[in-house]
């Protein structure tokens, strides 16, 4: 269920949060937020991470489903289990069609957080992305601990 239930919160919170970024800033502009700590700046990434690969978007696209579909196979044969790994996947699998749905809708992402003095720029789908790898990252840790200990 909190796979479910963070996959479906990721991917809307993203696509209202890249919504409004898109109809309320100009590309280009920028909106400090939190002084050092947060700043919004629309950007469109028609790549992938980094802006690598600019104008291939539409491929990833084809990389977030069949990442998808992995994550539920994984899931239905009984691989993904507890709360930590569901939550991962939850996490990385609403991320990865957030970013999905922009490809194929504008053939770009909408990204605008810029953390600190950074100059990546992120949207929350990569937010998303990124606490998935972090949690997986988690529970290989405690799996490594339970085993020494």
């Amino acid at each position: 269920m909190i796979f479910y239930l963070i996959s479906a919160l990721v991917i809307l919170v993203d696509q209202v949060s890249k919504w409004l970024v898109r109809t309320h800033m100009e590309v280009g502009e920028t909106v400090p937020f939190s002084a050092h700590l947060l700043k919004f700046t629309f950007y469109e990434n028609s790549g992938a991470a980094f802006s690598s690969f600019q104008g291939f978007g539409r491929y990833f696209v084809i990389v977030a489903i069949g990442f998808v579909v992995a994550i539920f196979y994984y899931r239905r044969k009984g691989e993904i289990r507890g709360h930590l790994l569901n939550a991962a996947a939850g996490f990385l699998v609403g991320g990865a069609i957030g970013n999905a749905i922009d490809r194929v809708l504008f053939n770009k992402v909408t990204d605008f957080l810029v953390f600190g003095g950074s100059n990546g720029i992120l949207n929350i789908a990569d937010v998303a992305i990124n606490a998935g790898v972090v949690l997986v990252l988690c529970y290989m840790i405690v799996g490594q601990l339970k085993r020494i200990i």
